[in-house]
């Protein structure tokens, strides 16, 4: 039998909004927070993890937290999410306060011996779900993965997008005689970015994609500079482009299309197709030679390799006076359609197009 991945939810901040007091020992405070419902049945329904709640509720059962404060209202939690489907097949409250340092109290794993070193349960494919770093702490001590509440813009709608379809990440390593190239990127990120190409004027415009595209990504290139710049950004839009496609994965569910956008005298149209086929359409001018460091006339092959190599059809236009305003819309149209092309719907989770390919 296939060992059953677990989630270990949190209650206060995960399930119900936690109250300044850290207590929710009366129905006035009780608020079920965003998008528990809709997600965690959703996840519920459609996924086979066993359900397990985690909860620190400190000195529960002394004068400062009652029992008789606590277990209405918690009851009352539990019946209203099995009205909507979720059930817990275990739940664990802990009583101690902070200052006992007892291991059973979360982030310590006394509570869960159960589940360690059990061939039952994946604890590595299980996740701790949480609003704190005592969750991230629970998971790390475990050895499973965390997602947490408020963080890099989780949500429960990205908890059941992420446990439903996977992550999106990939990395690729390219190296040739010519140049070392590493790149990570992670889709669903929140637009940070590690970039060094070499060339100063580039980093900045791989930035916008990490930015403007809301996605993490780190480049590292080191190239033969001291020829000429052709290959390093060439060969680093291959790479990335292969990153891109690899990190789609089957692209279920994406909106696969994607863009406009205006930068003070310029106007730049990205409008690109995860189809499977790629095809570049360029139509830019640039009468400068150079950009910073950059040569303008390495922009349409960077576009060319990065539509070859992601296997996608890249449409691109801009017009407008100003060169840097130019290239760097039309890196930031790139990112924006990006971002709207590989957005995800779990409800709609089918393949974007008649012929059941991409």
């Amino acid at each position: 039998m296939k060992p059953q991945r677990i989630l270990f939810i949190d209650r206060d901040g995960t399930l119900v909004e936690e109250p300044h007091d850290e207590q929710v020992d009366s129905f006035d405070k009780l608020k079920f927070t965003k998008g528990v419902f809709k997600n965690l049945g959703f996840i519920r329904s459609n996924l086979d993890f066993r359900f397990v709640m985690v909860s620190n509720q400190d000195g529960l059962g002394t004068e400062s937290f009652p029992k008789e404060t606590f277990w209405p209202v918690h009851n009352f939690i539990l019946q209203t999410l099995a009205g909507e489907g979720i059930t817990f097949d275990d739940i664990l409250i802990d009583r101690h306060f902070p200052e006992d340092n007892h291991p059973c109290r979360k982030p310590g794993t006394g509570m869960l011996t159960e589940y360690i070193n059990n061939p039952q349960y994946d604890i590595p494919g299980s996740y701790v779900i949480g609003d704190r770093d005592t969750d991230r702490q629970l998971a790390d001590n475990l050895g499973c993965k965390a997602l947490i509440l408020g963080q890099d813009n989780m949500s429960w709608d990205k908890v059941s997008e992420i446990l439903f379809a996977g992550e999106r990440t990939a990395e690729i390593r390219r190296t040739t005689k010519e140049t070392d190239i590493y790149i990570s990127l992670n889709i669903d990120g929140t637009g940070k970015s590690d970039i060094s190409t070499g060339i100063g004027f580039f980093d900045h415009m791989l930035e916008q994609i990490s930015r403007h595209g809301m996605m993490d990504l780190t480049v590292n290139t080191n190239g033969d500079l001291h020829v000429d710049e052709h290959h390093t950004i060439e060969d680093t839009a291959l790479a990335l482009g292969e990153c891109i496609l690899k990190a789609l994965g089957n692209k279920r569910g994406i909106e696969r299309y994607g863009y406009c956008l205006p930068m003070d005298d310029s106007l730049c149209q990205v409008a690109l197709d995860f189809g499977g086929r790629p095809w570049l359409v360029w139509e830019a001018e640039f009468r400068r030679e150079r950009i910073g460091e950059m040569p303008t006339e390495m922009f349409y092959h960077f576009f060319k390799s990065l539509s070859d190599a992601a296997r996608m059809n890249l449409n691109i236009k801009a017009e407008g006076v100003n060169e840097h305003h130019k290239i760097e819309g039309i890196f930031k149209a790139l990112a924006r359609a990006l971002r709207m092309a590989v957005k995800r719907d779990i409800y709609h989770f089918e393949l974007p197009s008649t012929k059941g390919l991409l």
